[in-house]
């Protein structure tokens, strides 16, 4: 596969080493037409058209070149694009020179780093009976980006592969989601479906399902089992009604403090790290 680097050289990036030279295109300058198509992939609708989304951040650009994850374009401060190992580089398909005035029209973060990248989305085919082998999660109507994020890397340190997420769930590739998940996206797979269809088979194959609840019984005195899937509401509304007749087991992490007043719930990315945390302490117990 044929690699192109280009230099957007019409301002002052300063020297480039001499090895980085001669596989650059010179360019006057990032396209207004290139930077419009970037602000839209911060639509869903859009995302989803095209199968591309944007990481963004040095490390995460790195990440993903060194998980050999396909990348589409990196668009980067040059002094970031020199100091990259060629084995890195191999991985994206063009690797563009921008400036920080560049980064900033094109980010979605008031302060850009030195680096950003579009990303093909992975399209796989979802099946329910793929995920009943092992410990998994499922998102009712999470709504919060930061929260579906945070789900998303304290499933990954947990050691949980997959997420099953309702259709009404805020969308994985949203650019808060995958600033909030960082790197951890490379080790979930996030999948969407009817939560209603997927619970009702999990119950005719006898799979656990634990619904994190107000009232239950404490996760750490409750069974727990290496199979399963852990139910997670919504921010504010909880688990909907519809889907609590398929809660088997019922838990609930229990409140320690004796405040009275302001703490009466956790957030649901609060919640998810304790209960992950109690099930992956059991299994390798």
């Amino acid at each position: 596969m044929q690699r192109k680097y280009i230099n957007n050289n019409s301002r002052n990036f300063g020297p480039l080493p001499a090895s980085a030279k001669k596989n650059y295109i010179w360019q006057n300058m990032i396209s207004k037409n290139k930077i419009k198509f970037l602000i839209t992939l911060q639509k869903k609708k859009v995302r989803e058209e095209e199968n591309l989304y944007i990481i963004e951040g040095d490390k995460l650009v790195r990440e993903f070149l060194a998980a050999g994850i396909k990348v589409k374009t990196v668009y980067a401060k040059p002094e970031f694009i020199s100091s990259l190992p060629a084995s890195l580089k191999k991985s994206a398909e063009e690797i563009e020179a921008v400036t920080f005035d560049d980064l900033r029209q094109i980010s979605t973060l008031k302060t850009p780093h030195n680096a950003l990248a579009v990303i093909p989305v992975i399209q796989n085919e979802f099946a329910a009976s793929s995920v009943f082998s092992s410990l998994c999660v499922a998102l009712d109507f999470v709504q919060d980006p930061g929260n579906l994020g945070t789900i998303i890397r304290a499933a990954a340190w947990f050691g949980i592969k997959n997420i099953v997420c309702s259709e009404t769930c805020v969308d994985v590739y949203n650019p808060k989601v995958i600033q909030s998940c960082m790197g951890a996206i490379l080790h979930v797979n996030v999948n969407y479906t009817d939560l209603n269809s997927f619970l009702l088979e999990a119950e005719k194959k006898k799979i656990p399902v634990y619904g994190t609840l107000l009232e239950g019984k404490s996760v750490y005195d409750h069974p727990l089992s290496e199979k399963g899937i852990i139910l997670l509401g919504n921010e504010s509304k909880g688990i909907s009604d519809n889907l609590l007749q398929f809660v088997s087991e019922k838990i609930v992490i229990p409140k320690f403090s004796t405040a009275k007043y302001g703490i009466d719930s956790l957030n649901v990315s609060m919640a998810a790290s304790v209960v992950f945390s109690e099930f992956a302490r059991r299994s390798f117990s």
